[in-house]
């Protein structure tokens, strides 16, 4: 028999969990500022109701109805889609190899907030203690890995032991770990925003971000800004939120539970972004610059940025380094809990391992792979795997499923099996946003970010770095998705008997 959440609550609270990561508090806040301000909202909420909702739950419904991790999911819709599922759990694979190093560096950076041992310059900090990386930059070796950062191993080797420990539990343990360590990152951000809302300047920083500039809404840009981010924020097409889904009861109501994910995760967002933006409105006012000068976004914003602007701060600011940095490490452990159990779910599914086997295979080779990402030259590595498995892994496994499930396997059929036991009916528009709208937008993303990379090789990194660890790892994991679906394997047969007789006729 397949494992069960104990109550729905739990899955709910997963799922928020695994949606929520460190994209809500580095990468949100700087693209509404980026976008218009408070008018991006606009194109930010139809894009999320026309795209991440939709696509949310057709995740869930393939999971609980089919009740399999995302390749067997996908098999047992049609036979033939079971690559596609496996593309989604070796995309989520690659991305728990960096990472992990991310929760690496924000356990590092915890211990140094108890007595801001970033100082005065954190970019310094970041760059030449922590990475180790300034020798790589000064001799411009930029694909050279350079030996491992003594400053990161031993916060990377806590990290992967707790989420091989959740894993290693199963999804019950998970269960029970991620009602603590969800929540806990949602009363974080309060705490952050609060204090930020109290410091002077806070007010321009406030105005920066969320200023709406109607005009900004005619720019296509903009709107395509609005479907990507929400694509990316959800956790979609990497096998996650199929595997989640499968632990539940095939009754579950779908429409619901896309809802509550689908808005906690904006809200936390949201919230992020003024906790972010007044304080580094506080910061520009104590520096006498322009709120512009100041903000930063992913890497700069969580290490250099926000660090500096804790040094400014007239009251405890080691207090806000620690709960800042507990924030950071609380939103990527969900995430990346999620990550790990998308591929341990899909490798014991399709050869009948124990969990525990399968998590410590997987584990264990999701570490020494992310070596890579604590390395002296990591970043650099990191950087190039995070965009090209982002942007067009993602993008393309996304389209696929769209394609093959709304037109191969039939958006309608799926809408019928969501409305079975929601709350919520939904109507055609599904089946419109399933075959239509998240297909053509995904392709215009696509087509602009390739056309991008022919143009501008990313960030200018040399040849070897693209192929190696960007468009030859995308052609790599299609082409081990497709040898993982013509590999026979023990298929697992947890939950077949739960599948009813219709269920079995029209697989």
């Amino acid at each position: 028999m397949r494992e069960r959440w104990t109550w729905r609550g739990a899955f709910i609270v997963a799922a928020i969990g695994s949606a929520v990561g460190l994209g809500n508090l580095w990468r949100f806040p700087y693209v509404v500022y980026d976008s218009g301000g408070g008018a991006f909202l606009i194109p930010y909420l139809v894009a999320l109701l026309t795209a991440g909702i939709p696509l949310m739950m057709l995740e869930f419904t393939l999971g609980s109805r089919f009740l399999g991790s995302a390749p067997l999911a996908m098999k047992r819709a049609k036979p033939s889609f079971e690559f596609v599922g496996w593309w989604a759990v070796l995309a989520g694979f690659g991305i728990i190899t960096y990472y992990a190093a991310i929760l690496g560096w924000s356990l590092r950076y915890l211990w140094g907030a108890f007595t801001l041992e970033w100082g005065a310059d954190a970019g310094n900090y970041l760059f030449d203690k922590v990475l180790q990386l300034m020798p790589v930059l000064e001799a411009e070796a930029y694909g050279s890995l350079s030996g491992i950062s003594t400053e990161l191993i031993i916060p990377f080797i806590i990290g992967w032991l707790a989420i091989f420990l959740v894993v290693f539990s199963g999804i019950r343990g998970l269960g029970r770990v991620v009602m603590v360590t969800m929540p806990l990152p949602f009363l974080l951000i309060l705490i952050l925003m609060v204090r930020g809302l109290t410091l002077p300047g806070a007010v321009d920083g406030l105005n920066f971000y969320l200023t709406p500039d109607f005009t900004a809404l005619a720019n296509t840009q903009v709107w395509l800004a609005a479907y990507g981010q929400v694509f990316f924020t959800l956790s979609l097409a990497m096998g996650i939120l199929i595997a989640y889904a499968s632990y539940l009861p095939k009754d579950s109501d779908i429409s619901n539970n896309a809802f509550m994910t689908s808005f906690a995760d904006a809200l936390t967002a949201f919230l992020g972004g003024i906790a972010v933006f007044t304080t580094l409105g506080y910061m520009a006012g104590q520096l006498n610059v322009p709120v512009g000068e100041v903000v930063a976004s992913g890497v700069g914003l969580a290490f250099v940025a926000y660090p500096e602007a804790i040094n400014l701060m007239p009251v405890a600011p080691a207090v806000i380094g620690v709960i800042f940095f507990v924030t950071i490490f609380t939103l990527g452990l969900d995430s990346a809990f999620s990550l790990t159990e998308g591929v341990v779910s899909a490798v014991m599914d399709k050869f009948s391992l124990s969990r525990r086997l399968a998590a410590v295979l997987v584990s264990g080779l999701a570490f020494l792979i992310g070596l890579i990402f604590v390395s002296r030259g990591g970043l650099l590595w990191l950087d190039q795997v995070d965009h090209f498995i982002n942007n067009f892994g993602l993008v393309t496994i996304g389209l696929f499923t769209c394609l093959l499930i709304g037109w191969g396997y039939g958006a309608h059929k799926i809408r019928e099996q969501i409305n079975e036991h929601s709350e919520v009916k939904i109507g055609v528009w599904f089946d419109i946003c399933i075959k239509f709208i998240t297909p053509i937008v995904l392709i215009i993303l696509l087509v602009l970010n390739f056309i991008d990379r022919i143009q501008t090789p990313y960030e200018g990194y040399p040849a070897f770095m693209q192929i190696v660890g960007g468009w030859g790892l995308i052609a790599f994991l299609f082409l081990l998705g497709i040898i993982f679906m013509l590999f026979k394997g023990r298929e697992s047969s947890a939950g077949v008997d739960d599948t009813s007789e219709a269920d079995k006729k029209e697989v």
